[in-house]
């Protein structure tokens, strides 16, 4: 009996997605890819590996059973690449980083530049994707390293699995029209301004929430922003005031929007997370090790320009 290891990744990838659609994504292959090497995986093997008699697609026993062996294989294959990265001069490989915007901009692209000079064989490759969706594509191994935000006030992400590392602490600043003939000076002038507010689950929205707990006033959320830039838009068109971190304060014109003299709003942490290896060394893969570094490298590099960006206008 045969068993072709590549036709085993895509059976793994059906097994941990949940379905041949989600995983031809994670593959980059059209489903019928995908069905195409089930049906001659169950070829080789002789056994039925896929339970097509309801409407969604699931594993028979002997498909479960395969699946977990070709989990196994991924984890050596993984470990292979580490053991053999010491015998190579340089390190090399694809490195799959997901993120957000603001991060993208200041910290990413710059490390990108940092590796390109130093580490010419690794390949990073960016996915903006945060939240939760980012999250999972972090535990199911479709993204290498995850850039996370969160609220100051929230216990750092720790789970057995995840290995998190600190990159910044980046502190909020209120932002005001620039016109606003009375910009607020107190907490409690924040109780009747409109806000132009993150989602609730985005650490910006997170921080309001706390701030208007805190000094209990329940925020007049008229527009409700994901990404800083339309948010900043918002505000200098007179719109309303806003909680932003001083990362996205980089992108914004002088003048364009004032930052508030009220201070102690709190602060955002962006974080690295990246899985723990369940292979037999434990230790992290150098290749991403190498990536985080630079990250770290190019955020401390924008230390300058971040500081700056917290003096009131």
């Amino acid at each position: 009996m045969d068993i072709d290891p590549r036709r085993l990744r895509v059976l793994h990838e059906v097994a941990r997605r949940g379905g041949v659609m989600r995983a031809a994504e994670a593959l980059y292959l059209t489903p019928s890819a995908v069905s195409q090497q089930l049906a001659q995986l169950e070829r080789e093997v002789g056994l039925a590996l896929i339970d097509r008699s309801q409407r969604r697609v699931s594993l028979t026993p002997a498909g479960r059973v395969l699946a977990g062996y070709a989990e196994r294989v991924e984890e050596e294959l993984a470990e292979a690449r580490r053991e053999l990265t010491r015998f190579t001069e340089r390190l090399a490989g694809p490195v799959r980083i997901a993120a957000f915007p603001t991060v993208i901009k200041h910290m990413l692209v710059p490390a990108l530049r940092d590796l390109a000079a130093r580490h010419p064989r690794i390949t990073p490759i960016i996915h903006e994707v945060y939240g939760q969706p980012a999250l999972q594509e972090l535990r199911l191994g479709a993204v290498d390293v995850l850039i996370t935000e969160q609220d100051m006030s929230l216990p750092v992400l720790s789970q057995p699995s995840l290995a998190t590392r600190a990159l910044y602490v980046d502190e909020y600043r209120i932002v005001v029209p620039p016109d606003w003939p009375n910009p607020p000076r107190s907490m409690a002038d924040l109780a009747d301004v409109p806000w132009v507010a993150g989602e609730p689950d985005q650490a910006c929205g997170q921080a309001l929430d706390r701030l208007a707990g805190l000094h209990g006033f329940e925020p007049r959320k008229v527009h409700v922003i994901t990404e800083f830039g339309p948010a900043l838009a918002l505000v200098a068109a007179g719109h309303g005031v806003a909680i932003v971190p001083t990362l996205a304060l980089l992108d914004v014109p002088e003048g364009e929007v004032r930052v508030s003299e009220l201070r102690d709003v709190g602060a955002r942490r962006l974080d690295a997370v990246t899985r723990v290896s369940r292979t037999r060394s434990g230790e992290p893969d150098p290749v991403q090790a190498v990536v985080i570094g630079a990250i770290e490298d190019a955020t401390a590099a924008l230390e300058g320009s971040l500081k700056g960006h917290l003096q009131p206008a």
